[in-house]
């Protein structure tokens, strides 16, 4: 668990396990803690390093007037000092939108791709339901019934069919000792809705796994998946029983892609 500092701001990082090294980068509203149910899996194969991106978990937490671009620089700037690079790349989400950016603007970083539950854009709906989070949170919604209008959208149904879980999930996120705040989260929003990289994915040349979870009902298979085509070495792979977060949905099937992935 290591702070990395620069001149105005703090980025931290953890790094797991040995070998070629993976960096996985989260999304909206998440820091390093996310990946927690595959670090352990991904760290008997890789050199594992997660890290918060700036104004959530532990790095700085002013992030006013942040896009998409600037946070990719934030994970360029962590290969660079850690001496990592070419790295393979994980990203979900927002995630998923800073590694397309970072194999675009930072090809020679990037060694292989992989997306999980993402999209070069956001849609309009999207884009409006985001909106609408923001506005819960200003009006002063009850965190708890915050949270769990979240899950709605991101776990998959069977993960509602345990109550009991459903609450320690929902109590977690409400007493979370990092918290991201209410402006933060927002300023993330507005990084999402702005971006927009469909007409360059033509210059990703990192060889890409685009993995799709088949109960996601943010980034649905059938409007995603044929924005990805301008990408000359893609593959895809659909996760059965899984919604947007499939690395918590299906953690051992989302390492078994993985590794099989970067492997071959």
């Amino acid at each position: 668990m290591t702070i990395l500092k620069l001149h105005n701001r703090d980025i931290y990082y953890e790094q797991h396990g040995n070998g070629v090294p993976l960096i996985l980068i989260a999304g909206l509203g998440s820091d390093s803690v996310s990946w927690l149910p595959v670090i352990i899996g991904l760290a008997k194969h890789f050199k594992v390093i997660t890290f918060d991106n700036r104004g959530v978990g532990r790095s700085s937490k002013d992030n006013s007037n942040i896009s998409i671009k600037d946070m990719t620089d934030d994970c360029a700037v962590l290969i660079n000092n850690l001496e990592l690079s070419p790295v393979n790349v994980v990203g979900h989400s927002m995630g998923g939108m800073i590694a397309m950016d970072l194999s675009i603007r930072y090809p020679k970083l990037v060694d292989k791709l992989i997306l999980e539950a993402t999209a070069p854009t956001m849609s309009n709906r999207n884009v409006e339901m985001l909106q609408d989070w923001v506005s819960f949170l200003k009006s002063g919604m009850d965190k708890k019934l915050w949270f769990r209008n979240m899950y709605y959208w991101i776990f998959s149904p069977s993960f509602f069919s345990d109550k009991v879980m459903l609450d320690q999930y929902v109590d977690m996120a409400v007493r979370y000792r990092y918290a991201q705040s209410d402006n933060s989260f927002e300023n993330q929003v507005v990084a999402l809705s702005e971006f927009d990289c469909q007409n360059v994915l033509s210059e990703i040349k990192a060889r890409t796994l685009v993995i799709y979870g088949e109960q996601d009902i943010l980034f649905l298979t059938n409007e995603t998946d044929q924005m990805f085509d301008t990408i000359s070495d893609m593959d895809s792979v659909t996760i059965k029983n899984a919604a947007h977060s499939i690395h918590m949905d299906e953690p051992e099937v989302f390492i078994r892609n993985i590794v099989d992935f970067l492997a071959g």
